[in-house]
């Protein structure tokens, strides 16, 4: 079996957000990107514990960015991976990046495509549908459990009602929530490795944009709270029928 895991490239989460251009262009002077979370902890380490479990051959990670973003694909490398690829393009948004994927993971046969849930800059949550819709795959979304034996895949997802277990066929897209795996973190020895596995380049396959940016607007943060006495059930009331806003 061989596994293909989606990355992404994202500001730290400590990072300061600003914007340029009229605020339709993230500002990444002085930014410090790490590879996403969900994309790492629960796609990329599951993907690992498969292969050292015998029951995959080989792990690819893929990433759709710039030259700028390779110190992150080596974090990859450095977890476990045994090649990266890079798809050479500024990704302007999710169906793009999806197509990027979809296109990789035919052209080489893979039976496994493996994403996290979603990104924590974007939140999106539709990549691996994408990918899925675009080879004619099936897939599981959200799974916080993944096992694999022969041809057949178990999945685990949450629902509102307790856990739903889905059984599958591969070839595969699956999306990693919280649970799927543990987070590592990387060796020396696997640091080091990390220097001479194969990392390629390749150019995208020419798709175009499917949307375009307006403007973003930065989240105004905390305003002043008004506190009422537990007798001021009137003022209340009122207070939400003329002050409330819905977020």
């Amino acid at each position: 079996m061989k596994i293909l895991v989606a990355i992404s490239n994202v500001p730290d989460t400590t990072s300061k957000i600003q914007f340029t251009d009229g605020d339709t262009k993230f500002n990444a002077a002085g930014v410090t990107f790490i590879v996403n979370p969900y994309d790492e902890w629960y796609a990329l380490v599951r993907a690992l514990e498969l292969k050292e479990a015998g029951l995959a051959e080989k792990v690819t990670i893929l990433h759709v960015g710039l030259v700028d973003s390779e110190a992150t694909i080596r974090k990859g490398l450095a977890l476990g991976a045994d090649e990266a690829v890079r798809v050479d393009a500024d990704a302007p948004d999710a169906l793009f990046v999806a197509e990027q994927v979809a296109a990789y993971a035919k052209a080489n046969n893979f039976d496994l495509i493996m994403v996290g849930k979603e990104t924590i800059n974007y939140n999106g949550a539709s990549v691996g549908a994408m990918i899925a819709g675009l080879n004619d795959l099936p897939f599981i979304s959200m799974a916080i459990k993944l096992d694999v034996a022969g041809n057949k895949a178990t999945a685990e997802q949450d629902t509102d009602d307790g856990a739903q277990i889905v059984e599958c066929d591969l070839p595969l897209v699956v999306s990693c929530a919280k649970g799927m795996a543990e987070q590592r973190i990387p060796n020396m020895r696997g640091i080091m490795a990390a220097r001479t596995k194969p990392l390629t380049v390749i150019a995208s396959n020419g798709s175009a944009a499917s949307t375009s940016v307006k403007s973003f607007v930065v989240n105004p943060g905390r305003t002043t709270c008004k506190m009422l006495g537990e007798d001021s059930m009137d003022e209340l009331v009122q207070l939400l029928h003329t002050e409330a806003k819905v977020i």
